[in-house]
């Protein structure tokens, strides 16, 4: 076996591709309320930008409504703002410390909107696995034209890059038609 192949590495830069596109995905709004909506929200505190999470605690007390308290009565009107300004179409209202968002209802033009985001996103990961494959292929060519490997080893590597690349595309595809299909559910 070369030293300069493993399956596993290539299996795992996979995974990362994966994780990112679930992370994305996670981050589309469907009908139901989600406390990952506000993850990227960004709001200005003490003189810098701040992840949300680090300025108040998001729950989800109804399936239409998202509930932040922020720890800080001061920030309370940045919050306000960095919520407002998020392009995630929410109109939060404030109640001291508390900060109720209610979730409109999607209409049929922005849910087709959000699921051509997550094909979007899929597309890129299915190109980035397609990247390490590639990586991989190139690696073991290298590796038999080197003589680090013969063309029997090269073979039987190349198939289990393959199955690994046609693995992970199955998975990405199966949650884009999951989170596709939360979208468009009313």
């Amino acid at each position: 076996m070369s030293d300069s192949f493993s399956i596993d590495a290539l299996k795992a830069r996979m995974d990362k591709s994966i994780d990112s596109l679930q992370s994305e995905l996670s981050g589309l709004r469907t009908g139901r309320a989600s406390a990952s909506m506000l993850e990227p929200v960004m709001v200005d505190a003490y003189g810098s930008p701040m992840p949300l999470s680090q300025v108040a605690t998001v729950t989800v007390p109804e399936p239409r409504m998202i509930s932040v308290q922020v720890w800080d009565k001061s920030l309370a009107i940045a919050v306000d703002k960095a919520i407002r300004d998020s392009n995630l179409g929410l109109n939060p209202i404030s109640e001291g410390a508390l900060i109720r968002v209610p979730l409109p209802e999607l209409n049929e033009e922005r849910r087709r909107e959000l699921s051509k985001v997550a094909g979007t996103y899929a597309e890129q990961a299915r190109v980035a696995v397609r990247h390490i494959r590639r990586d991989g292929m190139d690696s073991l060519k290298k590796a038999e034209k080197d003589g680090d490997m013969g063309q029997d080893e090269m073979h039987t590597h190349s198939d289990a890059v393959q199955k690994a690349t046609d693995a992970a595309i199955a998975k990405i595809d199966a949650m884009t038609a999951t989170k596709e299909q939360e979208i468009m559910q009313i």
